[in-house]
């Protein structure tokens, strides 16, 4: 078949979206079809990545991180996105990414040429936008454009049973299969596994769901018995300016560093060597259902995680491996985070629980079986 995959955001710029859509794109290439990718030029200075099948990018607007994020940018790339579909190459199959403007153009564009498509429910944004503050005609159109895109899906895939019965709960009849999510475990098994020390890592995005300040308010508690503890942010998302506002007035920009996105490969060693690896959703902002999958790559490199927050995430951690959790999960507040940085300071895991968790998660967090399970489904 000749199929496309939309969206706004692909490899190599690090996402939880560009692992499983270039994993999908290599595994439907493997399968014998021809792959059409078409997403966003690359930031400046981000080289191109070798890849079988075609890339076509187009001139997007970037908001001052970086990213395509608002309304604007996502026009910016919708629109060249839906001249493409519509009066480019014919295909047999599109898949498509959030967010649901995208959805609502290739709605549109596939409509005009009776191409089926299958859409990614990686979350809910109409849900997100109203637990943000958004107006209230702001939310209805999301959820206007969300739900047009889902129902004129051939199928939808979901990232999480959260989101499959969100979407069955709204009136959703499109079928809807629960596919997961994961990561490349590659980078993260090539590297040796050093002793803890006293560096706690936040590794991925930091949005206003994310939360990530309870980790900042909880660092002078640590503090008290571990002044040498410190935070390393490596990434993005518009909360970075406000946790380095945070850091400063709470008097702890002397141990909490941030650093730009690098790709999994160079990420590696820094979680592998971390004392505990970070992860947060903020309660009732609109992502209660949310799964960082940050907190897949602290588990395949066996470094323990804290969890802050509601959600998936919480089950995620608790889970068992040789009788020692995986991490440890919190509500979102700071004694009870400090509480936890604390624990892993104060007894690090070992190496042979290291080893043991990261074996576990490496036979079921891998990105290729999500994959597969994605492209049986377009293929079928």
């Amino acid at each position: 078949m000749r199929i496309a995959i939309v969206s706004r955001i692909f490899a190599p710029e690090p996402s939880a979206a560009t692992f499983r859509l270039q994993a999908l794109a290599s595994r439907l290439h493997s399968d014998g079809h021809s792959v059409d990718v078409i997403t966003a030029s690359l930031p400046p200075g981000t080289a191109e990545i070798d890849v079988p099948y075609r890339i076509r990018r187009v001139p997007v607007l970037r908001d001052s991180s970086g990213y395509v994020r608002g309304y604007i940018p996502y026009m910016s790339f919708d629109i060249p996105a839906w001249a493409l579909l519509s009066f480019g190459r014919s295909y047999d199959a599109v898949i498509v990414e959030p967010p649901p403007t995208t959805g609502f153009v290739t709605r549109l564009a596939t409509t005009l040429r009776s191409t089926p498509y299958y859409y990614y429910c990686a979350d809910v944004w109409a849900d997100a936008a109203g637990q943000t503050g958004s107006p209230a005609i702001v939310v209805r159109a999301v959820r206007a454009m969300e739900s047009f895109a889902w129902r004129g899906a051939r199928h939808l895939l979901s990232v999480s049973e959260g989101v499959t019965e969100r979407v069955r709960q709204l009136g959703i009849t499109t079928p809807v299969t629960t596919i997961g999510n994961g990561i490349d475990i590659t980078p993260f098994t090539a590297a040796s596994r050093p002793c803890s020390g006293s560096e706690f890592i936040y590794a991925g995005t930091a949005s206003e769901w994310h939360g990530a300040g309870i980790f900042l308010e909880a660092l002078p508690s640590v503090h008290l018995s571990h002044p040498e503890a410190t935070i390393r942010f490596i990434g993005g998302g518009s909360e970075i300016q406000d946790l380095r506002t945070l850091a400063r007035n709470l008097g702890v920009e002397h141990a909490v560093t941030f650093e730009p996105v690098v790709p999994p490969n160079r990420l590696a060693p820094s979680i592998m060597s971390a004392a505990a690896s970070l992860a947060s959703v903020k309660p009732h902002a609109g992502y209660d259902f949310a799964f960082p999958t940050k907190m897949y790559s602290a588990a395949v490199c066996g470094t323990p995680l804290i969890y802050s927050g509601i959600g998936p995430g919480r089950a995620f951690v608790t889970q068992e491996v040789e009788g020692e959790p995986i991490g440890i999960g919190v509500d979102m507040v700071a004694d009870e985070v400090a509480s936890a940085m604390v624990a892993c300071l104060d007894h690090p895991r070992s190496d042979a629980s290291r080893e043991a968790i990261s074996s576990w998660a490496r036979t079921r967090l891998s990105i290729d079986e999500v994959a597969s399970r994605a492209a049986e489904i377009i293929s079928r």
